[in-house]
């Protein structure tokens, strides 16, 4: 259950913070480095979370089409 609730946490910071850039290839970096930073963080899989969190950021626009920079 913990490791459940640190892997949520995760994508949520990704996906709360993936919004910072422009293009959807920013965002998805962006994501990318906050999603494998969490990971690191709390001992999760580094390239997993990178991964979840670059297709987090690169949706991220699609899925909150209010969120900042998204035209």
């Amino acid at each position: 259950m913990v490791n459940t609730f640190k892997v949520l946490a995760v994508v949520a910071t990704a996906f709360t913070l993936s919004a910072c850039g422009e293009t959807a290839g920013e965002r998805a970096a962006t994501g990318a480095f906050i999603g494998g930073a969490a990971a690191a963080v709390t001992g999760e899989n580094i390239v997993n979370a990178a991964l979840i969190g670059g297709a987090v950021g690169a949706v991220s626009c699609s899925v909150v089409p209010g969120a900042p920079n998204c035209y």
